[in-house]
């Protein structure tokens, strides 16, 4: 019996992919990007679900959809339109990258998503995996796709156990499923694959026995399935101590807009900064307001804070309430400000952090409203 250079059997491959398919022709979740073959609207799927859970991604690829139904559509609207729509789904370079990848294919290829997987990942923003994904699923190549269920699954499959964040071993996943891949639906193998590390093979308790591969799995065959894979943990988040001022002029709030790239790029916020090392916060808040818009305040008065993790950071942001600002705006690492109502504030595009401190603002102005009609209504005396 032949093998493929990884030392799996070729007659072991065909076995394997028969049992996926029959178990996804059953089991498979009835997800709206599934009821279509249309590129575009697959790859909108795709750059959703990256780093996002499928329950949370479904409304906002279907009102996506809704506003912008083609390619055409998308490449033609206003960034900021597009920010408007991913508001809430985060890392809102996804939403950047299609968006600038849009346009390029309207250019270059004439509206029309590229097939080949050379050709796609040259556009902005997809990756090895979105073109796997993307030939596989929407033009049906034999192109293979590897994320962090397929990892599961192969690794528990055969016993896989070096560390999966090595890059060599990586490797090797790409190499098995890409023998995976061959032969007919290589689009469903894929799926299949993702979704039995979704829904069957999970991270913890796994469920082995309605498991279609289970017999012949090494993981499952010792028992001890949670083991694999094995990957090193990785360096703790690095803290970050910040301020955020909400700052008024004749009714209007100061909001600045961060450049394109980077962290939360593009999106609007509170004007603020970082705080030095030791720095008091009072102290700390008039220095950044200061440096950041070239505004000075006399007072400030803390809200509160709000705690928000991204993949390397842990960022704390005390809110403050300042009083009426002096001078004239002159942004330092700002791409634009605007003074804005609370509700058109609330509207703009804006990253997890913005989010809770707008929220935070809105409870401690309910709670004073609160306590100034309770103080209104006390009997005197």
């Amino acid at each position: 019996m032949s093998e493929r250079p990884h030392g799996i059997p070729v007659r072991s491959l065909g076995v394997l992919r028969r049992a996926l398919l029959r178990w996804y022709d059953v089991h498979r979740r009835d997800l709206p990007w599934r009821r279509t073959r249309d590129p575009y609207a697959i790859w909108v799927s795709e750059t959703m679900l990256q780093q996002t859970r499928v329950e949370t991604v479904i409304p906002y690829y279907e009102r996506f959809l809704n506003r912008f139904p083609d390619l055409a559509s998308l490449a033609d609207a206003p960034l900021e339109d597009v920010y408007d729509s991913w508001t809430g789904l985060g890392y809102y370079s996804r939403a950047r990258n299609l968006h600038a990848a849009a346009q390029t294919v309207l250019d270059e290829h004439a509206g029309r998503l590229p097939a080949d997987v050379e050709t796609l990942r040259r556009l902005r923003g997809v990756g090895r995996y979105t073109a796997g994904a993307l030939a596989s699923i929407a033009y049906d190549r034999e192109e293979p796709l590897v994320d962090g269920n397929v990892i599961r699954v192969l690794a528990r499959l055969f016993a896989v156990r070096e560390d999966v964040g090595d890059r060599l071993v990586i490797e090797r996943f790409w190499q098995i499923a890409g023998d995976l891949v061959r032969g007919a639906r290589p689009g469903d193998l894929n799926q299949s694959l993702m979704e039995l590390g979704a829904t069957v093979c999970k991270p913890r308790a796994p469920r082995c026995t309605d498991c279609p591969v289970r017999v012949g799995c090494a993981a499952a065959d010792s028992g001890e399935p949670e083991a694999l894979p094995h990957k090193q943990k990785r360096a703790s988040a690095r803290a970050l101590v910040s301020v955020a001022a909400w700052l008024t002029r004749g009714g209007r709030t100061l909001a600045v807009r961060r450049p394109e790239g980077g962290l939360l790029g593009g999106l609007w916020e509170l004007p603020g900064g970082e705080l030095a090392d030791g720095e008091a916060l009072e102290t700390g808040v008039r220095r950044c307001i200061h440096e950041a818009v070239g505004l000075r305040v006399q007072s400030a008065w803390r809200v509160g804070q709000i705690e928000h993790v991204f993949t390397h950071r842990r960022l704390r942001l005390h809110v403050f309430r300042c009083s009426e600002p002096e001078g004239r705006v002159r942004r330092a690492g700002f791409a634009a400000h605007r003074w804005l109502t609370a509700d058109t504030l609330a509207s703009l595009p804006h990253g997890g952090p913005t989010r809770k401190a707008l929220a935070l603002l809105g409870e401690a102005e309910a709670s004073s409203h609160r306590a100034r009609i309770r103080a209104a209504s006390a009997p005197l005396g």
